[in-house]
């Protein structure tokens, strides 16, 4: 008890000692953090209201929701030859992410070396290709879809070609910030030894990045399956114009079955890039 209290009395000497220093700025923090939550709570409340949210309209659609799930069961191609051709797209989806993803980090790679502002010592090659690496992330992919289909036409080339273009800036940016990231005292090493810049970035900081890099692609292959079902809606391929048509045309059995697919595709690769993450990096990545 007498070692609390004298904590407690070391405490209050401090803050009498220091009140006009380290207390001081106290009250302005909390205003500052009461104004940006009154602000967040008037945006979410604006919106709400703009956006037409209605709770009652909700409840009301839950039935029809309950109607719809009722006729998607049980999941049934209709016919052995559909579900050979659903397989079939089902792979050129696939297809689509693969190649779509692997064709980005292929690109995205020698370009990051451009923003990494520990590799690149100009800063206006710098802030072009980051504002560069910007302007492509910012276009979604299903936009980049559309795109594509009117220069090249319909069909999964085009979906590849989108997957492309919209993974070139996340990847460029990823990278770029993990080379960022690197530890520096390989490439002082290299260095001092006599070596090279560019044998410094060869030898002291691509080594360390390409665990990370190769992580991030088996990532990006996992969830640019759910983006080339999406794109394939829109004409590019694959088993999201099957989808697609099928909601159209009221067949909720095949739509439901067509989903299971997907899913059971998803959790496929998902389990497939652990393990290969398990392996590059070891447990920390899964």
């Amino acid at each position: 008890m007498t070692r609390r209290s004298e904590l407690f009395d070391d405490l209050s000497g401090v803050r009498k000692r220091h009140a006009d220093t380290h207390f001081k700025g106290r009250p302005l923090e909390t205003a500052k953090a009461l104004g940006i939550a009154g602000l967040l709570a008037g945006l979410f409340v604006y919106g709400l209201i703009t956006l037409e949210f209605s709770l009652g309209r909700i409840i009301d659609g839950m039935g029809g929701l309950g109607l719809i799930a009722g006729m998607m069961l049980p999941p049934s191609p209709g016919t052995w030859s559909k579900a050979v051709v659903y397989l079939h797209a089902l792979g050129e989806t696939l297809a689509i992410a693969f190649l779509g993803t692997l064709l980005a980090a292929v690109v995205a790679f020698p370009l990051a070396f451009f923003a990494a502002r520990n590799v690149n010592g100009v800063r206006i090659i710098q802030f072009l290709t980051r504002r560069g690496f910007d302007t492509i992330r910012g276009v979604d992919t299903l936009i980049w879809a559309l795109v594509w289909i009117n220069v090249v036409g319909l069909g999964p080339f085009a979906g590849v070609l989108a997957i492309m273009c919209s993974d070139i800036g996340a990847f460029g940016k990823l990278f770029s910030e993990a080379m960022e990231a690197a530890d520096r005292k390989p490439v002082e090493g290299i260095t001092a030894s006599g070596g090279s810049r560019v044998q410094a970035v060869r030898f002291g900081i691509v080594p360390q990045i390409l665990p990370l890099l190769a992580s991030q692609v088996l990532y990006y292959i996992e969830s640019n399956t759910r983006s080339a079902t999406i794109i394939g809606i829109v004409g590019a391929g694959g088993i999201g114009l099957h989808l697609s048509e099928q909601i159209r045309t009221l067949e909720w059995q095949h739509v439901s079955f067509l989903i299971l697919m997907i899913l059971v595709a998803v959790a496929i690769i998902d389990r497939i890039s652990s393990r290969l993450r398990f392996s590059i990096i070891g447990p920390r990545a899964v």
